[in-house]
């Protein structure tokens, strides 16, 4: 599997605002609509990476955890389903049951605001102030598909708690590392 890092968004870059459907709910949904009070989650992930499958257990614990306290999870996928079907909007909806998302999962058909984050691998985490501006941008945690440490979303964690207590947030941030982003040929 190819192991693709973040880019690494500039920290206090401004959220891209986006509408987008949510293959969960079936309706339209935007950033204004759905940001949190005290923080907002974007992950950029998609239903066939093994990084992604890897990490689901840990995202679907953190946002029930953080939801509670003021943060919204937003997922998106931005993946070319005409070359990777397995990421349609249908099984993305049967994904995000499966796994018991507490979150939308959008589909970002046109891939614009994958490009505006400029997100490059699933799951790429970033994670927004109240003010939508940029505190944190890269990995879950340590952990990686088949390296034996296990699952814990330290790093993301560890932003979301400082954010919480009002804090400075660590700028000593590590990339994501998963699959590519499926870009539409062309």
């Amino acid at each position: 599997m190819a192991r693709t890092p973040s880019n690494m968004l500039s920290l206090g870059t401004p959220a891209s605002d986006f509408t987008l459907f949510d293959t969960v709910s079936g309706k339209q949904m935007g950033l204004k609509d759905l940001q949190g009070d005290k923080g907002t989650v974007i992950m950029f992930i998609c239903n066939h990476c093994p990084f992604v499958i890897h990490v689901n257990p840990e995202i679907t614990r953190l946002a029930k955890e953080y939801q509670a306290q003021g943060i919204a999870f937003i997922a998106i996928s931005s993946n070319d389903v005409e070359n990777y079907p397995q990421d349609a909007p249908d099984l993305m909806q049967q994904v995000a049951r499966q796994q018991g998302y507490s979150f939308p999962y959008l589909y970002d058909e046109t891939q614009e605001v994958a490009k505006a984050y400029d997100a490059a691998c699933t799951p790429d985490f970033y994670l927004f102030d109240s003010q939508v501006e940029l505190v944190y941008r890269g990995q879950l945690d340590d952990s990686r598909p088949g390296n034996g440490i296990p699952l814990s979303g330290n790093d993301l964690r560890n932003a979301m708690d400082a954010l919480l207590q009002g804090k400075e947030v660590d700028s000593h941030q590590k990339p994501s590392i998963g699959c590519n982003i499926k870009w539409i040929p062309g």
